[in-house]
C-alpha cells in the first residue's frame, strides 16, 4: 500500500526532485519489514531522491531502490552535504559515478563556492575532469568565492594534460579572480603558461 501511495504521490512531483538528490552514510544497518523497504548496512552511502512522503522516502543503495523510514534517516544517518565535491578531491571515481547515476546535480557548489570540476582541476584527476565532461550542462567557468575558475586552478597547480582539457572545451582564459588575476598569472609552469598563452593569441588577446 505504502508503495502505491509513494508511486501515486510521487509521480507528479518527482521533476520537483530532481538534481536534488539529498546524500547520507548509514549509520547502522536497516532491517526492513517489507519487500518495498531498502535493505542497508552500517557505512553504506543512500541516496534519498523523493522526500514528498513525510513518513516514507525514496531512496537507493548499491544500486537497489527501496522505502527507508524518514525519522530513520534522520536520526541515523549522516548528512553527505557535497558528495560529489568529496569523491572529485579525492580521485574517486566509482563514488563519482555512483553520484552522477544517482542524479546528484554536477553544478552544485560548496560553502567555498567551488564546483566539482574545480576539486577535480585542483587535484590533478583527469580522468574525473573527462567523466565531468560528459554530463550535459556542465558549467564550465563558475566562479568561486575568490574568483578563482577551475582553469584557475589547473594552472596553479601546475596540470597541463588538464588546462589543455579545459581549453579544448571552451574555458575562458579572460576571468579575473579578486585579486585580478588571469589563470595564465596563475600558471606555475612553463607547459600551462605555454597553452594559455597560445589561447589568448588565438583569440586576439
Amino acid at each position: 500500500m505504502r508503495q502505491k501511495q509513494m508511486a501515486e504521490g510521487g509521480r507528479g512531483r518527482e521533476q520537483d526532485f530532481f538534481g536534488q538528490v539529498k546524500v547520507f552514510r548509514a549509520l547502522y544497518t536497516f532491517e526492513p519489514r517489507t519487500p518495498d523497504e531498502l535493505y542497508f548496512e552500517e557505512g553504506d552511502i543512500i541516496y534519498i531522491s523523493d522526500m514528498s512522503d513525510t513518513n516514507w522516502w525514496k531512496g537507493t543503495c548499491k544500486g537497489r531502490t527501496g522505502l527507508i523510514p524518514s525519522n530513520y534517516v534522520a536520526e541515523q544517518a549522516e548528512s553527505i552535504d557535497n558528495p560529489l565535491h568529496e569523491a572529485a578531491k579525492r580521485g574517486n571515481l566509482s563514488w563519482l559515478r555512483e553520484c552522477l547515476d544517482n542524479r546528484v546535480g554536477v553544478n552544485g557548489l560548496d560553502k567555498a563556492g567551488n564546483t566539482a570540476l574545480y576539486w577535480a582541476c585542483h587535484g590533478g584527476h583527469k580522468d574525473i575532469v573527462d567523466v565531468l565532461f560528459t554530463q550535459p550542462n556542465l558549467e564550465l567557468n563558475q566562479q568561486n568565492k575568490l574568483g578563482d575558475t577551475a582553469l584557475h586552478a589547473a594552472a596553479w597547480k601546475g596540470y597541463a594534460d588538464i588546462v589543455e582539457v579545459l581549453l579544448a572545451k571552451g574555458a575562458r582564459t579572460d576571468l579575473k579572480n579578486n585579486e585580478k588575476k588571469l589563470a595564465l598569472d596563475m600558471a606555475t609552469n612553463a607547459a600551462c603558461a605555454s597553452l594559455l598563452k597560445k589561447k589568448n593569441s588565438a583569440a586576439g588577446r
